[in-house]
């Protein structure tokens, strides 16, 4: 059995093909820190301390939590941290500073919870075997209601919709209700530290138990998958594999070109010759549009239904087309109710292709069919390139 995690599973769902390298291929490549990512860590290490020195009875001072922040920093930063953003690393070095004491002045004397435990991890087995990773910023109660604590240092505040719908907090919820007979009740709690505000929710144990189920049915759509595109999205700009990706690594390869490379590689001048031909085609669908309203309107002018040009002839004819409702509920219900809609309706071939592929058709029905490989070619516009 597998140990899937919150971040395995979301891999998966943002693209199969880096899933498939990180997971499965288990490409070992160099993952930079970036400067988000480094001071978000140690945020999360000075409110450890906090609360680790609070078992022991020890109330740390702002001054001196900051200061244990700022010896991190002066001790772990290094230029190899990436910076993309136009801002300097003491701007970021500033807004840990900033999460930490507006939290530290929000929450002091820190007594409002029991605290049971900080980064905790552990592993919920799930109904398929399969064990799921559960690691908690911090585990707190307060009588038999629990709390999930999550520390959150970026920049978009949570919503009521995206915190009602998050699966991490969520299953770590069943295995704190598995771990703790006592709890009644178990909230979920994300302190949004640039905000200086709480995103909460709450799940009953009927919409835990879908939530579970769906878990278990995207990992089975995991482990039986067998085709790993690639899916384009602004996140490829931060992927590790944006190298070795086939929907980046020719862009890579082409950037590394001279001028003259550039223009002779044979790849940039097919896709440019395939564009113009696009192009075209384009602009000629456009003119036989234009002339067919032309032929229609000479036609109906001269009481006319056949045109006749130097070689050829045009047939113009008149016929009736029934314009189906927007909505076709009704009409769809009223065909049923007739008797007369297995007559009119058609196989949803994308539906049915789709359903196959994924492996969730019915077995019998899958054995009727065979699969092979075809291709798709879309034209888009490369965001980075402007126009001459």
């Amino acid at each position: 059995m597998t140990r899937y995690s919150h971040s395995r599973i979301s891999t998966f769902e943002q693209c199969k093909y880096k899933y498939k390298l990180q997971y499965i291929d288990k490409i070992k490549v160099d993952v930079p820190t970036t400067i988000e990512m480094f001071m978000g860590n140690l945020v999360h290490q000075a409110l450890e301390k906090l609360y680790k020195d609070l078992q022991y009875q020890k109330l740390n001072t702002l001054k001196q939590l900051l200061t244990f922040y700022n010896n991190l920093w002066e001790k772990e930063y290094t230029d190899s941290i990436l910076i993309v953003k136009d801002y300097s690393a003491d701007n970021y070095k500033n807004m840990g500073i900033k999460f930490i004491t507006t939290y530290y002045e929000h929450y002091k004397p820190f007594d409002q919870l029991t605290v049971l435990g900080l980064e905790t991890q552990d592993s919920l087995t799930l109904p398929d075997g399969n064990s799921y990773h559960v690691r908690i910023d911090k585990l707190a109660c307060k009588g038999d209601t629990y709390y999930v604590c999550d520390y959150k240092t970026n920049k978009s505040m949570k919503d009521q919709e995206q915190a009602d719908d998050d699966r991490q907090l969520a299953m770590y919820s069943i295995w704190v209700k598995d771990k703790f007979k006592d709890a009644k009740k178990v909230i979920l709690l994300w302190h949004m530290l640039a905000f200086d505000k709480e995103a909460v929710s709450e799940r009953t144990d009927e919409q835990l138990k879908h939530l579970q189920g769906e878990v278990v049915k995207r990992i089975k759509e995991i482990e039986s998958c067998k085709e790993f595109p690639t899916t384009v999205t602004n996140l490829c700009n931060y992927c590790v594999f944006k190298s070795i990706c086939p929907s980046f690594k020719h862009e890579v390869l082409i950037e590394e070109l001279s001028k003259k490379e550039f223009k002779d590689d044979e790849g940039v001048q097919i896709v440019n010759e395939f564009s113009k031909v696009k192009e075209d085609i384009r602009e000629l669908e456009t003119k036989e549009e234009q002339l067919k309203n032309d032929l229609i309107a000479f036609a109906k002018q001269k009481s006319l239904d056949v045109i006749y040009g130097s070689n050829k002839k045009a047939s113009v004819k008149e016929y009736s087309k029934v314009v189906l409702p927007e909505d076709s509920k009704e009409l769809i219900s009223l065909l049923k109710k007739k008797g007369l809609y297995e007559e009119f309706s058609n196989l949803s071939y994308p539906k049915l292709n789709s359903s196959i592929v994924k492996g969730e058709m019915d077995k019998e029905v899958t054995k009727l069919t065979t699969q092979e490989k075809d291709y798709r070619i879309n034209l888009s516009k490369r965001k980075d390139v402007d126009e001459e």
